[in-house]
């Protein structure tokens, strides 16, 4: 039977993200980021003083990764572009989809290897308009393809199995990869069947003993899968519209949520919709690895 814990952890930000996602703590600077994709801004969270800045963009970004001390990777519907620390500067680092316009990007997480995998999808989630790419040092080269909602790319601690799903079809597979490159070496297989159990598999992270942890769309839950994709544990949470998740450290998750899609009645019966929680786990915590340019 799956162990249900209630919501007993924090809200680290109120602030209401239309579709919070893509949450990346940076150990080095002990820092947590998150993006507001719809609302194009990007969120920065010190963890030492829990200051917040938020920063207008120009685009809709939904993934950020560490190059290095003075640069970030940030991936939107503009193509992947290298951001400034210092002077939030944007230069382009590659095209993703061109020709694309109604496209924009979604889930996507950095392999061991350096290589980043991201997910597109299209503005107005139309079936099968997205992707699955792999990137590394501005090489694009697509994986998978007719991807209608891109979601739970992650990798397993050895490098060696990379999940993936579409949340249209709620069946997270797995994919045996190169731990040297992230490129696959075999074909998908289903490794969650979510398809006939309510809401959406939506952002996931894999922890240091290969479990996953998925933010359900629309069950205001944190899910723990083992190693054999059984389902052990669900955390609550206090928006229905959980959207990604990520280890923060002390054994804690932080997880994003959305309030898109909901009128005013509904922002009323939700109202922490679009805020950032944090639960604690205890479970082993892997963090992200940098971009290699």
């Amino acid at each position: 039977m799956t162990t249900v814990h209630r919501f007993e952890g924090t809200i680290l930000s109120h602030a209401p993200c239309e579709l919070g996602e893509g949450p990346s703590f940076e150990m080095e600077t002990n820092t947590l980021w998150w993006f507001d994709i719809l609302g194009k801004a990007l969120h920065e969270l010190k963890m030492d003083g829990m200051t917040e800045t938020v920063y207008p963009l120009p685009f809709m970004g939904s993934v950020i990764a560490r190059i290095d001390d003075a640069r970030q990777l940030i991936a939107s519907d503009k193509g992947l572009f290298i951001r400034n620390r210092a002077t939030g500067e944007l230069s382009l680092h590659c095209e993703l989809e061109p020709g694309k316009p109604e496209n924009r990007s979604n889930d996507g997480r950095v392999h061991v290897s350096g290589s980043l995998w991201i997910g597109t999808m299209g503005k107005t989630a139309p079936d099968g308009a997205g992707a699955i790419y792999h990137v590394a040092k501005g090489k694009v080269t697509k994986l998978f393809d007719r991807i209608s909602i891109s979601n739970s790319i992650c990798f397993s601690p050895d490098g060696a199995t990379a999940y993936f799903v579409d949340t249209r079809a709620n069946k997270l597979m797995k994919v045996a990869v190169d731990p040297a490159t992230g490129l696959p070496i075999g074909e998908p297989s289903i490794f969650v069947d979510g398809s006939k159990d309510p809401g959406g598999i939506d952002g996931s992270v894999c922890d240091g003993e290969g479990h996953i942890w998925n933010a359900r769309w629309g069950e205001a839950a944190l899910d723990h899968y083992d190693t054999d994709g059984k389902l052990i544990e669900r955390y609550a949470l206090p928006a229905k519209r959980t959207t990604c998740p990520a280890f923060i450290g002390g054994g804690r998750i932080a997880v994003t949520s959305s309030w898109e899609g909901l009128d005013e009645a509904g922002r009323a019966e939700d109202p922490k919709a679009g805020n950032l929680f944090a639960v604690t786990t205890g479970a082993q915590e892997k963090y992200e690895f940098s971009y290699r340019l």
